[in-house]
């Protein structure tokens, strides 16, 4: 037998298998998704479900509403969101879309191409670092479908150009070299040849199909989880009635430390020598100076594009904890008053700030997330929200806030929007 035959006989098929697939990704496909699907999918917060497109197009038209955070979002008691829109049978459905390390930009990134008409956002001070989205957190929720979105919907403006060079700045999708060839020429304010976007649009297609086979695949099962919480909460909705459940179920779950926190958490992250390093640990932190805050521009850039009415919510950290840490409660106020006031001069007035609220009793689940009391607090806005009837919102972008100059000063005017201002314009 020739080698060229050999050869053939042990390569061709997997050649063929390969080229089999291709074509099959290649062709235009369409695929339904169950209720029960899209209701699992909803609360499993797995990569794939971030990365994917088609599963969340399907869920805004049926009523479920994107909540964009991060780590917060994973801490399911019995006040979650979810639980109280599945106990009371609520006209909307949360759509988790976040975990630890999914900030502005990764959460940029996944609005490509899915639009939706309300949407409730978590903004943890914390991510405005000086060093802003961290690189290796970025390449979990890093979606080629996503990123091939941007560049064939780009135009040139200031916000596509400094999105394209935000991208860049991630490993991973400089490692694409087609995508990253685009990015560069977005940056640069170039149009895309002809033939690079012919190459563009099929490789949409066949990211597309993979997204519809592959997004409902390995959904974290938490269904049983939701329900089970539910059962402790009375029948019908009650605030007060809430508010003692609640109380109840973080006093049995707090015991036995000194902040206040789930007694699991306490056990498990914080050892007594790493306790002993952390004691004044977060000193020098600074949330003021970040280029987070243009990272955020790029959401609130897509909300504006998507005609998106948005609550946004701007949560504490543990007081005991922050005090223990050394962390500069000055500081945090200073970061709070420049997200609110990117927000509120653009437009962006439904903010309910809780930044105040870490001293309260049982109103964290641990050190830096809401928790119980705090979930529940949060729940009076997003209620209101989402009862008000959708006006399709008018925002006044600035392109000021993509400057260097905005992301290192460091004094802003200051906000006087309360929330008891936000609920009553919630509630007309």
């Amino acid at each position: 037998m020739k080698n060229k035959t050999k050869l053939w006989l042990i390569f061709g098929p997997i050649i063929c298998a390969a080229l089999l697939l291709i074509g099959i990704f290649s062709l235009p496909w369409e695929r339904t998704f169950s209720k029960g699907s899209l209701y699992q999918a909803a609360a499993s917060q797995t990569k794939t479900v971030f990365k994917g497109k088609d599963m969340r197009q399907k869920a805004y038209k049926l009523g479920y509403v994107p909540f964009y955070g991060s780590s917060e979002l994973s801490r399911f008691d019995n006040m979650h969101p979810t639980v109280l829109a599945t106990k009371y049978r609520r006209g909307y459905m949360p759509f988790l879309l976040g975990a630890a390390g999914s900030q502005s930009l990764a959460q940029y990134q996944g609005m490509q191409d899915a639009p939706s008409k309300k949407a409730v956002m978590v903004i943890s001070p914390q991510w405005f670092t000086q060093e802003g989205q961290d690189p290796a957190a970025f390449s979990l929720y890093y979606s080629p479908l996503h990123v091939t979105d941007f560049i064939l919907n780009a135009q040139d403006t200031e916000a596509d150009r400094y999105a394209a060079r935000r991208f860049l700045k991630m490993d991973c999708v400089k490692s694409n070299h087609v995508l990253s060839h685009a990015l560069f020429e977005i940056a640069a304010g170039l149009e895309l040849p002809k033939t690079e976007r012919y190459y563009l649009l099929w490789r949409r297609r066949m990211y597309s199909n993979e997204d519809r086979f592959f997004t409902s695949f390995q959904l974290r099962d938490r269904l049983p989880k939701i329900e089970q919480q539910g059962k402790s909460l009375p029948d019908k909705y009650s605030y007060k009635g809430l508010l003692k459940v609640s109380n109840q179920e973080a006093k049995r779950n707090t015991r036995g430390n000194p902040f206040g926190i789930r007694t699991g958490f306490y056990r498990k992250r914080l050892n007594p020598k790493l306790l002993k390093r952390l004691k004044g640990s977060q000193k020098k932190f600074n949330y003021v100076q970040s280029p987070e805050f243009s990272d955020l521009e790029l959401v609130l850039n897509q909300f504006s594009k998507d005609k998106t009415q948005v609550l946004f919510v701007i949560p504490p950290v543990n007081a005991k904890w922050r005090k223990y840490t050394g962390l500069s409660q000055k500081m945090y106020e200073k970061s709070v008053n420049k997200i609110k006031h990117e927000l509120i001069s653009q437009g962006f007035d439904n903010i309910y700030d809780l930044s105040q609220m870490g001293g309260k009793k049982h109103f964290m689940e641990d050190t830096i997330h809401l928790g119980w009391n705090g979930w529940l607090y949060m729940d009076q806005a997003v209620k209101a929200f989402m009862k008000q009837k959708y006006v399709k919102p008018t925002y006044a972008l600035n392109d000021y806030f993509f400057t260097e100059d905005w992301r290192n000063t460091k004094t802003v005017p200051k906000v006087a929007l309360t929330n008891k201002q936000v609920l009553a314009n919630l509630k007309k």
